[in-house]
């Protein structure tokens, strides 16, 4: 059964009692190894560490998952890269569902459009999108919300992402209409962004 987002877990890492939006489990596979679990179902014996890139790194360090299920388990060292993509993968497949339910526009005209009239959930940009293609997309959410932090920004997944996720070709630019399926997307999209955040500042980007 799915978690509610306030549901509390301890961080095996840190020890620290946090809600489930911020921590991502990792499981016991039937073959012994440790497995991420982005979707907190997976049946057996789990561990909880904090939705960090870097937290998995230091967990793998410290031995952290067999020392939690008092037990030896096979840890894969690339165990941080499997999390962020399967991450991706939740987020590029709630995208998909989003433009199949008519809640997604794309293209730079239309994106621009709909954000002026204030009526984008979120805009969405290629992370390896031209600079001066993004900062003319920041003007129009400027334009609308007076600052750039005015309206929720993905920035997460590249253009080829986003173009196999949609279906479509270059894809540099989208924005969600208000609804469910955007509620999921931008679900997906923050728990992407805090697993690979760096030392910084949140800036209103995800």
């Amino acid at each position: 059964m799915a978690r509610s987002n306030d549901t509390m877990r301890q961080c095996a890492l840190t020890r620290t009692e946090m809600p489930v939006a911020k921590l991502i489990r990792f499981a016991e596979s039937p073959q012994g190894d440790i497995v991420p679990d982005v979707d907190g179902k997976a049946p057996g014996r789990g561990v909880w560490i904090t939705l960090s890139s870097a937290a998995v790194d230091e967990a793998i360090r410290k031995k952290v998952f067999s020392k939690s299920l008092k037990a030896q388990v096979d840890v894969p060292a690339d165990l941080a890269l499997m999390t962020r993509s399967r991450l991706e993968q939740r987020l590029t497949g709630a995208l998909g569902l989003a433009r199949k339910a008519g809640a997604l526009v794309t293209g730079a005209a239309k994106v621009a459009a709909l954000v002026e009239k204030r009526g984008a959930a979120a805009l969405i940009t290629a992370s390896d999108a031209a600079p001066d293609s993004r900062r003319k997309m920041l003007q129009s959410v400027r334009r609308a919300y007076e600052t750039p932090e005015g309206l929720e920004h993905i920035e997460s997944l590249a253009s080829d992402q986003l173009g196999l996720a949609l279906g479509l070709e270059n894809v540099i630019h989208a924005a969600l209409i208000p609804g469910a399926a955007a509620n999921s997307v931008m679900e997906r999209a923050n728990r992407l962004a805090r697993f690979i955040a760096t030392d910084r500042e949140e800036d209103g980007t995800i």
